[in-house]
């Protein structure tokens, strides 16, 4: 099986949050399950660049070619044009994201060539997305090139919340919900204690710091939090955006129970397990890695309905799911800290063993493999 593997970044440009590592867990799993795997991306990492070269990646052959736009589109023409040469040469194109140029035209030249395509947009086709930024634009290219590309492509999604705004908008050849590859740390440890009863709660938001994550709401739901609490914020994102949160906890006089700790990658699991409650009150998910990261080391989440996980979450009894109402966000973290110290200590030991069974990477890869099998299966008939 040869599979070409198309995201506009890839390591290390690990800036770009969860889907870059999730696309690359992806990658080196199929490779150690005996898939055939190249992948193409840009230089892109921020505003810098990474070198243009191809090279192996933890086993898995990368080329990152040159990017002329250093905004979000990710302009690549030679990797369109390497796309178009060798496409043929494998058996299926999968392409992370949408929404900007390497996904849509690289879309776009694998249906010319006659490849069948898998699409995982990573929650850049939902409602949100559709209405958040560019909404004109978005709603054009969608009708005019989007749809009729979508719907000529196998979607896969990562959460049934995911699936049914997908459905909303296309009508592709299929349709496959497959979780994320999430990182687990190496041990299930839970030896990171609780606080003690008359302490303050320990918050955390751990994720990229932009608009769609909630962090607006949670500042102002804080100041109506009556519960001791400190809250520690762990990301990076655009510093006009930060600043004005800075702005919006000072004004909310909020500030001075509030760490930014900036960008973790080391150490993020002993962050994770040094807190009480994982909060991430987002407007819109389509998976959220850093929930299942959290849970990994037994800290409970509270996450909005808006987050795909929301039912997983629920129905494993292993944290709250709040709306994104500052009123609901407050009253779940006044109760959370004031009446749930015992819910908090058996989710802390109940977690690990549920998470890693679940996420189980050998488990996951088995379901992409079945699913590229029956796509090509069924483009052969």
């Amino acid at each position: 099986m040869k599979i070409i593997q198309i995201n506009a970044s890839y390591k290390p440009a690990l800036i770009y949050g969860g889907p870059t590592m999730s696309v690359a867990m992806l990658c080196e799993q199929l490779i150690a399950a005996g898939a055939t795997i190249t992948v193409l991306t840009t230089t892109a990492n921020g505003i810098d660049d990474l070198p243009q070269q191809t090279t192996a990646v933890n086993g898995v052959k990368v080329t990152y070619f040159k990017r002329l736009t250093k905004d979000h589109t990710h302009f690549s023409p030679s990797l369109l044009i390497s796309l178009w040469q060798h496409v043929k040469e494998n058996d299926l194109v999968h392409i992370h994201a949408w929404w900007n140029t390497v996904s849509v035209l690289s879309c776009l030249i694998a249906v010319l060539r006659g490849v069948p395509v898998v699409v995982s947009p990573r929650g850049t086709l939902s409602p949100y997305s559709f209405a958040n930024k560019n909404r004109g634009i978005k709603s054009i290219i969608h009708n005019f090139l989007g749809k009729p590309l979508l719907n000529k492509c196998h979607i896969h999604v990562t959460s049934e919340r995911e699936k049914q705004a997908i459905i909303q908008l296309v009508s592709p050849l299929s349709i496959t919900t497959i979780a994320n590859f999430v990182k687990l740390p190496a041990g299930m440890s839970v030896n990171t204690p609780l606080r003690a009863e008359n302490e303050h709660i320990r918050l955390l938001f751990f994720s990229r710091i932009e608009e769609k994550k909630g962090l607006d709401i949670l500042f102002k739901a804080l100041k109506d939090v009556t519960a001791p609490y400190l809250l520690t914020i762990a990301g990076n994102g655009d510093e006009a955006y930060i600043n004005y949160l800075k702005q919006l906890a000072a004004d909310y006089k909020i500030a001075q129970f509030i760490k930014w700790a900036g960008f973790y990658n080391d150490g993020k699991f002993e962050l994770l397990a040094g807190h009480d409650l994982f909060v991430l009150p987002s407007h819109d998910e389509n998976f959220a890695n850093t929930v299942i990261e959290s849970l990994s080391v037994g800290t409970a989440v509270l996450i909005s309905e808006n987050v795909g996980l929301y039912n997983y979450v629920e129905q494993n009894k292993l944290g709250w799911v709040c709306s994104t109402e500052t009123g609901s966000v407050a009253a779940f973290i006044n109760n959370i800290a004031l009446h749930c110290r015992e819910e908090l200590m058996r989710i802390r030991q109940i977690a690990p063993p549920i998470i890693y069974n679940d996420f189980k990477a050998g488990n996951l890869v088995e379901k992409y493999l079945a699913m590229y099998n029956q796509i090509i299966a069924d483009d052969s008939v």
